[in-house]
């Protein structure tokens, strides 16, 4: 046991070391998760479950690990990483470097640094933080009335109702405040959390029988002790009624009290269906800002960022590419950017245009989808001019044909609601009414979901 919390410590005065030499994204993504396992008189051994860690931080950062180990230790050893099959099956069902739990935090590899007892029972990522999160037209406001509230926690801007489609930053930039705010003001408790999760609290306060007032007691205290509260997808606790009231009561608690609470959303609240009235008057209190698809300019921006800050080197046309191919969703883009610079560094592969695209299995017919394209491809389908689709006629074949075609343009374009309203000449609510029906009706009417699929075969062959 000794021996066992010996390498703890000495590891984590060497990545204290190693902090200060590394850039953060480097820090949190590839350092923070290693293992030490061992050290002897010859080399220091840690793990990783990252394929791909070994070789990156050999290559890159291999100077840098060697002094802080000698300094830690007080000897020259060599460093050696090793990749840990059954580590990377754990940081996979754990969404790899996301610590948000207790057991995470009190795994020996993990840092001891100062702000642990804060970032512990905040829920937040250390990945996403103002320094890494890239400005662009597409989310200028949302990004300025973030950095207010951080920096004025419930005084202006509260709450903070951030919207738009799915990977385009909204989770980031909302934690990106927590984290601003647990460094500057240390006496303030902030949570994140997500809704699945807080209707998860409330399901489970309630299920516990003879213990159902304490644990209702114990909920609310931890809900409503706070002095920054961040929920993430709040749509998710549409039309659960009891939710619903622990939701509307602890907002009401902690405004009334002078507390932040920020929240983020795919639609803005009067779009999300069943939603109570009396929350989305609410949630409109504050401030409402939109994130929408980033343009090229910002994509090949963020790509950069994460080359420079993984320190890679990326040709400008393979940034320029990928910023063009994925082109809705930011999570996406940094997911295929991740997949590519990994894939060449392990086989030691040239980064050229033709192996990106076998990388990320390109197929020229599917680079991009334009509303054009699929209205013309659902007309085409259903026998009717884009001009009915795009009109207000309401006989049967052509309702459904219009709501084919929004549904479409939202799961294949990924673009917001207001995007979509806006080509189609209709309302955020019509556009919405649209696609949560079709949504639903895949589930049971089968011809529709028939005609849809091949709507789609035709779209992408």
């Amino acid at each position: 046991m000794g021996q066992e919390n010996n390498i703890i410590e000495v590891w984590n005065e060497a990545v204290k070391d190693l902090q200060k030499h590394v850039s953060e994204s480097t820090f949190s993504t590839w350092i923070l998760p290693l293992e030490p396992q061992y050290f002897d008189e010859n080399c220091f051994v840690l793990h990783t479950g990252q394929a791909f860690a070994a070789n990156l931080l050999r290559k890159n950062h291999y100077q840098e690990m060697l002094k802080a180990v000698k300094q830690a230790t007080g000897r020259d050893l060599e460093v050696k990483i090793i990749f840990d099959e059954e580590l990377a099956k754990k940081i996979s069902k754990k969404e790899k470097a996301k610590y948000n739990t207790k057991e995470e935090f009190d795994t020996p590899a993990k840092l001891r640094y100062d702000s642990l007892t804060q970032m512990q029972s905040s829920n937040l990522n250390l990945k996403y933080k103002f320094e890494n999160f890239v400005v662009g037209s597409n989310n200028k406001l949302a990004y300025v009335a973030a950095q207010t509230v951080a920096k004025n926690p419930g005084t202006k801007y509260n709450p903070l109702y951030i919207y738009g489609g799915p990977g385009l930053g909204k989770t980031h930039l909302m934690q990106a405040i927590g984290h601003y705010i647990i460094k500057n003001r240390t006496d303030l408790k902030v949570l994140f959390i997500t809704a699945e999760e807080f209707v998860n609290d409330v399901v489970n306060a309630l299920a516990r029988g003879d213990e159902k007032t304490k644990n209702m007691n114990k909920f609310r205290k931890k809900y409503r002790e706070v002095d920054v509260l961040l929920i993430d997808d709040i749509q998710l606790i549409a039309g659960k009624a009891r939710t619903e009231e622990e939701v509307f009561n602890t907002f009401n608690t902690l405004h009334g009290a002078g507390k932040q609470i920020v929240i983020t959303s795919d639609r803005t609240p009067k779009e999300i269906p069943s939603l109570s009235d009396r929350l989305v008057s609410r949630f409109e209190w504050g401030l409402m800002a939109d994130i929408q698809v980033p343009d090229v300019e910002t994509r090949m921006a963020i790509l950069q960022n994460l080359a420079k800050d993984t320190n890679l080197e990326v040709p400008n046309n393979i940034i320029e590419f990928l910023a063009t191919v994925y082109a809705n969703n930011i999570r996406e883009l940094e997911g295929a950017f991740n997949r590519v610079t990994a894939y060449a560094s392990i086989n030691e592969m040239p980064m050229t245009i033709d192996n990106v695209k076998k990388i990320i299995n390109y197929n020229e017919k599917e680079k991009s989808y334009t509303f054009e394209g699929i209205v013309d491809e659902v007309a085409s389908y259903y026998n009717i001019s884009i001009k009915d689709i795009k009109g207000t006629g309401r006989c049967a074949k052509v309702s459904e044909a219009r709501q084919v075609a929004i549904y479409l343009c939202r799961e294949l374009t990924k673009q917001s609601f207001p995007v979509i309203g806006e080509f189609f000449e209709k309302k955020h609510t019509t556009i919405l009414y649209s696609y949560d029906k079709i949504k639903e009706d895949l589930i049971l009417n089968k011809s529709l979901s028939h005609s849809v699929e091949s709507i789609i075969n035709r779209i992408c062959k």
